[in-house]
Order: structure tokens, then sequence, then C-alpha cells
């Protein structure tokens, strides 16, 4: 038994009937690389089962403190059933992108079933008609619930999933798997009772810890050079979502995405993403004559996992603000001030200490927590205050050499994310193979043109390109991305 962080829990008390907090990907794999060129259901269920060591999120539900008075625990569950989390379903005729997109965007707008251990996993057949994809192809979506899992050990999940050879064998368990009976209400009353005792000395180091650069921060030291990105405009973005989705991906040569960088003297390849997504923000609203004045500001996820955490699940995040500057027309502009702006938000977070914040979550009370959220939803309270961001860009870095599920090799990899009342868009960002995805997901009432935005993106890409005199787009043979309406 394991209880959950402060930060991991977060997840299950701000989760909604609209706004499921759970995040996943969706891959595309060409099964003629397997042995024997095809891919079977039951070889599929055989190939993870061989692997439910590697992830304890595989196995584990949660278990409630009464009343919410403490953070809830990992159990091993004794009834868990594989067959239940992984499933197959197949596209109807003609099975194109946009088919594709829509019947990912219905999976993730579903919530996961809290009393089961939080992931499903869906193989998707019928993809026949989406262009660039090799005959036979299939894709498989996963859900994990965020309480489980950040994008960093999410990353390290799949890597446990795939092989670097057609035909991998995972290592074997260090020991045997054992189910755990659910605990007592008398030993969660005791467990709590002890913590207690102990948080109070806990929180007392943490806000030592955290004093001082805070203390820094507000006064202006003279080692942090900081300028306020100003008040955050409000867009379609910004209000209560609705419990439908919008899904959508570009997919870019890594190679590009580095070209584009030198354009700005020590601009990286996150700051060149950012651009690509404030460009694309910039044209979609201007399109629909919604364009703010002032610049659009994105929340951009840290993590703050030490070698030593890594290959643990849970969350080990912290956050920066970065203002995207899409008031600036020109794009080569644009990426040089996201580049100075990202080193004023990343000088921000070590002011405060980006793992203090996380360690501060540990003491927020659950049932608190919880009626916070659903208070901040009865009251749509993102329709009426001030907005604290306009987007979620999270860049997560991948293997960049050929994966295989099963034997089937890896065509493209794409991220997909919660949204939320006050902030309806997140961009998902994976690298892997050498090629770089831009994916959304969006409440649909708020985007329900999601192709359209694709195309904004890509023409975002495409000025940059064009600026930086590199080779074009990925033929649309690798980017596995269709036109879609």
């Amino acid at each position: 038994m394991q209880q959950l962080s402060g930060m991991d829990a977060s997840f299950l008390y701000f989760e909604t009937r609209n706004a499921p907090t759970h995040i996943g990907s969706f891959g595309i794999y060409d099964q003629s690389t397997a042995p024997g060129g095809k891919v079977t259901f039951k070889g599929i269920l055989a190939n993870v089962e061989r692997r439910l060591h590697l992830a304890r999120c595989f196995r584990q539900k949660l278990v409630h403190v009464p009343m919410d008075l403490d953070h809830p625990y990992w159990v091993e569950d004794p009834e868990f059933d594989l067959e239940f989390h992984v499933r197959h379903i197949a596209l109807p005729q003609p099975g194109d992108w946009r088919q594709l997109c829509i019947q990912l965007a219905r999976i993730h707008s579903r919530p996961l079933d809290l009393s089961k251990p939080l992931w499903e996993m869906y193989v998707i057949g019928g993809l026949d008609n989406v262009e660039g994809v090799p005959s036979g192809s299939f894709a498989v979506l996963t859900k994990i619930h965020h309480a489980a899992i950040d994008g960093v050990s999410g990353a390290e999940l799949a890597a446990a999933v795939h092989d670097l050879e057609v035909v991998g064998s995972p290592p074997p368990p260090e020991k045997e798997w054992l189910p755990e009976p659910d605990p007592s209400v008398l030993d969660l009353a005791s467990n709590y009772a002890s913590s207690l005792i102990r948080d109070p000395l806990r929180f007392a180091r943490t806000v030592r810890r955290v004093a001082p650069g805070v203390t820094n921060l507000l006064r202006g030291s003279p080692d942090v050079d900081i300028e306020n990105s100003g008040p955050v405009p409000r867009t379609r973005f910004n209000g209560t979502v609705s419990a439908h989705r919008a899904v959508e991906a570009r997919v870019f040569s890594l190679d590009d995405i580095r070209s584009i960088r030198k354009l700005v003297p020590g601009a990286t390849v996150n700051d060149v993403v950012l651009a690509v997504c404030s460009g694309a923000l910039r044209k979609y609203l201007r399109a629909h004559g919604e364009l703010p004045k002032e610049s659009l500001v994105a929340m951009a996820p840290i993590s703050v996992r030490s070698d030593e955490e890594k290959g643990e699940a849970g969350n080990k995040i912290s956050a920066m603000s970065v203002t995207l500057f899409s008031d600036e027309a020109d794009p080569v502009e644009r990426l040089r001030k996201v580049h100075e702006g990202t080193k004023e938000s990343k000088a921000t977070a070590e002011a405060v200490g980006a793992r203090t914040m996380t360690d501060i979550t540990q003491f927020l009370p659950g049932a608190l927590s919880g009626l916070a959220a659903r208070m901040y939803t009865r009251l749509g309270l993102a329709n009426r205050i001030h907005p604290f961001l306009n987007t979620v860009i999270t860049n997560v870095p991948g293997p960049q050499i050929p994966l295989y599920f099963t034997g089937a090799r890896i065509v493209a990899l794409h991220g997909m994310g919660p949204v939320m009342d006050g902030m309806g868009l997140i961009h998902p960002v994976f690298s892997c193979s050498g090629k770089i995805s831009i994916a959304v997901t969006a409440c649909r009432k708020m985007m329900p043109d999601p192709g359209f935005y694709a195309e904004c993106i890509q023409a975002s890409f495409d000025q940059l390109n064009d600026a930086a005199g590199s080779s074009a787009v990925l033929p649309r043979a690798e980017s596995t991305v269709a036109t879609s309406g």
C-alpha cells in the first residue's frame, strides 16, 4: 500500500464530469514488420501481460480515505482483469485521418473507471485511408489517469511496452506479483492520525525552503532580472468546457526544427515549438476575428524528477508561465521574443524553487480541494474571473530510435491531454524517431474546427521553415496527417 502525493491526488480532486484528468497518447504502427507480417489482438494481450511488472500503475487501484480526510492510497488490485483494460475496435470505411481523430476524441472524452486500475488501451484497426500510413497499419490509444503519471513518467511507461527490436524480450519480474486486500477503516484512520503529527513539521521545513526564493522574487533580487508578462487576455478557450473533445496533430522533422532555432542565437527546440504554437493561435483567432491586442500566455510544465526518481510513476512536475508574443506579426521576431521570455520564466521558476512548489501540494486537504474544484465548476467561475493562462504547451522528449510494439514498427506518436474549466486547449508535444508531433486536445465547443487549427499549425511552421531556408515539412507519406475539415 502506497499513499498518493498531494500533487498526484490533486488530479483526482479537480476532476469533474466534463473535465476528466487523464492523459494519453496514440501511436500508429506498421504491422508488416511483425513476424509473418501480422499482429493479432491475442498477441497484443500476451505482449502487454508480459510487461505488467514494469509499471506499478498497471495493476494498482485507488482506495479512498473516508470523507477524504487524507490522500488516497494505491493497492495491488486482487480483481485485476487485463481484458477489461485492453480493448479492440475498428474504424468504419473509408477509415481516414478525420475519422480516426473523431474516434480518438470520443474515447478520450470518457472518464476512467475510478474503481479499477486507472488506465485503458484501445487497439484501433481499419486505418485504410489515412494518407501516408502503410497498408494494414493500426493505432493504439492509451489513457492513464494523471494521478498515476506525469509526462516524463508516461514516456518511460511507453518505453516499457515497446522494444528496440522486432522480437523483444522484457526483463523478468524481480519477484512474484501479489495482490493486496483493501485496507480497513482502522488502518486508514491510524495512518491519518500519524500524518497529523508528521505533516506540520514537514510543512514548516517546506516553508523555510521556499521563503527566501519568494522574498527575493517580490523584492526584485539583483540576481534575478524578471519582466512581468502582463495581464492574460480572455479568449474562447477560457470558459466552461463541455464534455466533448477535439483532437488533431501535425508532424515535422526534428532536423527542420533544429534548423529553425538557428534563426535566433541560443534558441532551443522548445522555443521553436512555442513560437509555432503562438503563430498558430494568432492565425486561428485572427481568422475568427478574436485575436486579442495583448499577447497570449501559456503554461509550460517543468519536470523536477531527479535521476534517483527515474522509473518511478506519479507526478514530479512544476510549471512556468510563458508569454507567447502572439501580438507580434513577424514570425522570426516572435521566436526571438519567445526565446528571451522563456529565459525570464525559467529565472522565475528557479527563484521560487520549482521542486518546493510541488512539495506544498502535499499539505492541501483532500476534502477542501475537492470542494473548491466543485464550487469553481458549479459557479461557472471560469467565465467570471480573470484567466491565469490561455493554453498549456507541454513538450516531452522521446527516444530517437525505431521502436516496436508486438513486432509492429511505430510510424508516429502523438500526445493527448486534459482540458478543464478556464483552460480548454492543450498542446501535447512528443518527439520520437527524428520527428516531432505538435498535437492538440481541445473542448469541442470551443474548437469546432480542429482541422483548420491543424492547418494553422502547419502554416505557422512553414513561415519559420521558409525563413530558415531549410527543407519543407515531412512528406505527407511520413507525417501520417491527412487534410481534414
